[in-house]
């Protein structure tokens, strides 16, 4: 069945007044096996559209190589979302923010050091081009006036919170309207005149819409008194109502009270419609993290994307949804609503380790290498995620211990000198002498740089900090060093290694386990972590995520989607030393809806 949509004075679906009420799931954050279950729940909650951005970086991960396949195939999120009578609001700008790695941009534009992403640089909008050739011809089949369910899409992302360049928008804007887009534009900024004026295109009939979390008569009356400015009498919308937030290593899950929850969302519904960010969160599978820009230290955000929205991470309903379906059912008598889905989880159990093996003994499964004088980071090298390790030989000059630098890298290093470590060092050391006893003759130097996330948000967003691995050069004493191998390990999949035996190790390790589940144990789980250091997950050769003992949150989800029956891999890629022979998987919390 085809539909119309418009934006006059209200908005209008098939000539009538129609209230948006969405939810953001993001189809990259949710394995396709669970889509099903979190849109279902956004329609049983009354709700009537489902909205989500579009990554760049997960869909041309190398240059003109594109991905719409599995958690990529956008197309079948769209289909499914229409199967159970949900439009779709579809936000497919180059930059998403997001939390997610770098705001969504690919990390390979970075290894242009003349070009200029988000902006009007012609290098960065011909990149853009190629993209949204691929893009805009899988989305315009699923517009709403061409029998899909996509009710609008977004121009750009929060820019009024970056620049101001209105070609650069303004090209954007003509870059899906010359593929084909057809449904009405928005934007969506921070609802102040600043963030309004720099990044929307009011002038050229593109809907500016808020991003806020509270007070929402205060910030909609700005969004209005903006739209009057411009002769416009538009209805007012959400775009992120923050109904939680994200969380980053090393802090303590932050939560919102659903009862307060509750009453913010009905002030916004009072005035306008809403899209509940996020109404299911899922995980930041891989190396996908963002992370947030400070002065001094960037800080990256945990694995977990739970949000603590509506739907928990495993995607089952939590008390705020409850209290939101209560509340709703108030204010809307004539909504549809119905029982959400309950995912159930493997029961606990423990598994013990079966072999194990070091990184210094699998050189030959690195993904990239490179011998040159001079080291590189890895977006030189045509390595956009994860670690490399950068090898050389020193000599020993003197019977003193030898001052070791290295001058300029991103974002963690372990330093080892013939297998042994040396030092570890985080950004802010980064730069301070290393003393290293040496041995008569050469002796092997090994560095391994951690990429923990680019920022997603923020001025820090194209600075040289982006750019990971070592960035200058190694000094000892006080020259520079040469001559060095690089081996790159995006470890995106597992690589293949030598598993030999199980053993004592102190220096960078994979640890094998095993699990063997029939067919009615395919199950959601979780990898509780705790008793490792730091480091990344594998299950059946998939990389879940990171852990790192500084929590907040010490385990990873599963979702049974990456499980099958029969007997599962599971590997943990674990750099400072810190491990268990055993590993814990456990179950997620189900919450039961309070009695009214």
């Amino acid at each position: 069945m085809t539909h119309t949509f418009e934006i006059t004075d209200e908005l209008l679906l098939d000539g009538k007044a129609f209230k948006i009420m969405a939810g953001a799931i993001h189809y990259f954050r949710v394995h396709p096996t669970d889509w099903y279950h979190s849109l279902y729940n956004l329609k049983a909650l009354g709700f009537n559209t489902v909205e989500t951005y579009v990554p760049w970086n997960l869909h041309e991960p190398t240059p003109d190589i594109f991905n719409f396949e599995g958690i990529c195939d956008l197309e079948a999120f769209l289909d499914m979302a229409a199967e159970l009578g949900l439009f779709a609001i579809v936000r497919p700008s180059p930059y998403i923010c997001a939390e997610w790695e770098f705001g969504g941009m690919p990390a390979w534009l970075l290894a242009d050091r003349s070009m200029r992403p988000r902006s009007r640089d012609e290098r960065f909008l011909a990149r853009v081009a190629s993209y949204y050739d691929e893009l805009m011809a899988r989305l315009r089949p699923h517009q709403l006036d061409a029998g899909g369910n996509i009710i609008m899409m977004q121009v750009e992302n929060e820019y009024g919170s970056y620049c101001e360049d209105k070609h650069y928008l303004n090209a954007i804007r003509e870059m899906m309207i010359a593929r084909g887009i057809t449904v009405p534009l928005c934007t969506s900024d921070g609802p102040w005149r600043a963030c309004l004026r720099a990044g929307s295109l009011i002038d050229q009939d593109v809907l500016p819409c808020g991003n806020f979390g509270s007070r929402a008569h205060e910030n909609f009356a700005e969004l209005a008194r903006f739209h009057r400015e411009h002769q416009k009498t538009w209805p007012l919308m959400c775009m992120e109502f923050w109904d939680g937030w994200f969380n980053r290593w090393g802090e303590e899950v932050i939560r919102r009270d659903p009862e307060e929850l509750d009453e913010a969302v009905g002030e916004v519904l009072d005035e306008g419609s809403i899209c509940l960010y996020m109404f299911h969160g899922g995980t930041n599978f891989g190396f996908m993290n963002g992370c947030s820009a400070r002065l001094q230290l960037d800080l990256p955000q945990v694995t977990s994307y739970d949000y603590d929205a509506p739907l928990d991470e495993q995607g089952n309903p939590t008390p705020k949804y409850y209290a939101l379906a209560s509340m709703l059912k108030k204010r809307f008598p004539e909504l549809e609503q119905s029982e959400p889905l309950i995912k159930k989880s493997l029961p606990a159990r423990v598994l013990t380790r079966q072999v194990n093996t070091d990184l210094f003994e699998n050189l030959e499964a690195a993904t990239h290498t490179y011998h040159d004088l001079y080291t590189h980071p890895m977006e030189d090298l045509g390595q956009n995620l994860g670690y490399i390790l950068y090898r050389t030989q020193i000599e020993r000059d003197s019977t003193e211990p030898e001052h070791l630098r290295v001058i300029d890298a991103r974002d963690r290093i372990h330093v080892f000198v013939n297998g042994e470590l040396v030092a570890t060092q985080y950004q802010t050391e980064i730069g301070e002498d290393i003393m290293a006893e040496l041995k008569d003759g050469n002796n092997q130097l090994d560095i391994l740089v951690k990429n923990m996330g680019r920022v997603n948000y923020g001025h820090k967003l194209l600075a040289d900090t982006q750019r990971k691995g070592i960035r200058t050069r190694v000094c000892a004493d006080l020259h520079f060093i040469s001559n060095f191998e690089h081996y790159g390990f995006d470890l995106t999949v597992l690589p293949r290694l030598n598993f030999t035996e199980n053993k004592p190790c102190k220096t960078p390790s994979f640890h094998r386990f095993e699990v063997t589940l029939s067919e009615d144990e395919i199950l959601d789980t979780n990898l509780d972590l705790t008793g490792f250091g730091k480091g990344v997950a594998f299950v059946n050769g998939q990389n879940v995520g990171r852990f790192w003992e500084c929590g907040p949150i010490r385990s990873l989800y599963v979702p049974h989607g990456m499980l099958h029956a029969g007997t599962n891999e599971i590997v943990i890629f674990e750099t400072e030393g810190v491990y268990r022979d055993q590993l814990a998987l456990s179950p997620a919390v189900v919450y039961e809806p309070v009695a009214e």
